[in-house]
C-alpha cells in the first residue's frame, strides 16, 4: 500500500517550490518594468467632432 502521507508531503513541496520559482519570476519581471525608461507620451489627434442632426 502506498505511502499517503509521503505522496501528500512531497506534492506539498513541489507545489511550495514552484510557488516561489514564480514568485521569483514575478519580481524580476517587475524590477524589469520599473528600471526600464518610460516611454514618451504622445497624443492622438482627435477625431472631428460633426454637429448631430435632429
Amino acid at each position: 500500500m502506498p505511502d499517503y502521507k509521503e505522496l501528500y508531503l512531497a506534492l506539498f513541496r513541489a507545489n511550495e517550490q514552484a510557488i516561489r520559482t514564480l514568485e521569483q519570476a514575478q519580481r524580476a519581471a517587475e524590477q524589469a518594468v520599473l528600471a526600464a525608461p518610460e516611454p514618451p507620451l504622445t497624443l492622438a489627434p482627435q477625431a472631428k467632432k460633426t454637429p448631430r442632426s435632429p
